[in-house]
């Protein structure tokens, strides 16, 4: 009898990136909160409560018994870069330099809006509710 390897999945790289977006986020806002949050006190705090939402969307969505708490997470993490998008074009002087959060994620090839997204689809998908 022949086994099959396992395959890596949607499931599995989307959490992969959730994990590598929570340490490079949380990374960056100890760093800004620490040495520039003067510069742009509003984004500073917004990337830090977005590391958060990384390390909490991360651990749910590797959870199966935390569904709930990632459809929620996710959720909130998608309303919070369409509005820090949003308040990133119509206020430009609160981001003293663009972040990966502001203008979508322009810079960043819109993966910061096209992440939460795709772990909607997926949590819906394999019904996690």
């Amino acid at each position: 009898m022949s086994t099959k390897p396992k395959s890596l999945g949607v499931g599995r790289l989307l959490i992969a990136v959730y994990a590598v977006f929570a340490v490079s986020a949380s990374a960056r806002a100890i760093y800004q909160l620490l040495r520039k949050f003067d510069e742009a006190p509003i984004a500073y705090s917004l990337s830090a409560l977005a590391a958060v939402v990384y390390v909490v969307a991360t651990i749910a969505l590797a959870k199966s018994h935390l569904r709930k708490t990632a459809l929620i997470t996710v959720s909130f993490e998608l309303v919070g870069v369409l509005s820090v998008g949003v308040l990133s074009y119509t206020h430009p002087e609160l981001f003293a330099h663009p972040s990966v959060w502001s203008k979508f994620g322009q810079g960043y090839g819109y993966v910061p809006l096209l992440l939460p997204i795709l772990g909607l689809l997926w949590l819906r998908k394999t019904g996690k509710k």
